[in-house]
């Protein structure tokens, strides 16, 4: 008697919660690109340009950095073709947008941490990349550029997340990337 009474009731539930599906519901749907959130990672850093709102950068934990001219709409990739995808931060130049500079490496510690190799500066709104140094930081955090003179950047580095790391701390360079000095640890 359990046995045909719980049969009863399956069949009774699937026919009343069951319903018809057309697929003529979805065929006009195109696919379409939704920028930094399809598969490229956690989003770990952003910047925008405060003169032009409509041009922003994001960086991602393992997908690169984009780039929007349409204030988010659409999104390119900007950094593919360097040897890192993971970024830490990311700073524009607000005295001259077409300076981009890159911290690389997660700056977010945690089970699934992606590491970077230094930091990057691009004098064409991120047509093309040069590393600045700072290789062995593995994960800078944070880009600061000094608004009243841009030779002079902050970089944050954790390095190591695991245990002690000589390359971990506050880096300055007042020569626009020539050379860094480590100011703090």
């Amino acid at each position: 008697m359990k046995k045909f009474l719980f049969f009863l009731i399956t069949i009774t539930s699937v026919s009343v919660f069951s319903q018809e599906f057309s697929m003529d519901m979805v065929k006009g749907m195109k696919p379409r690109n939704i920028g930094p959130a399809g598969m490229s990672g956690r989003v770990t850093a952003i910047d925008v340009v405060h003169s032009d709102t409509d041009i922003m950068y994001v960086g991602t934990a393992s997908g690169g950095l984009w780039k929007s001219t349409s204030g988010g709409t659409r999104w390119d990739p900007v950094f593919d073709d360097e040897v890192t995808a993971s970024i830490g931060a990311v700073a524009i130049q607000q005295s001259n947008p077409s300076v981009v500079w890159v911290g690389t490496g997660e700056g977010n510690p945690r089970n699934s941490l992606n590491g970077g190799y230094g930091i990057y500066k691009s004098l064409d709104g991120g047509k093309t990349w040069k590393c600045m140094g700072l290789e062995k930081t593995r994960h800078i955090h944070r880009v600061i550029i000094d608004p009243t003179n841009p030779d002079v950047v902050y970089a944050a580095a954790i390095g190591s997340p695991w245990g002690e790391h000589p390359e971990r701390g506050v880096f300055k360079t007042t020569d626009g990337g020539k050379t860094w000095n480590k100011i703090l640890f």
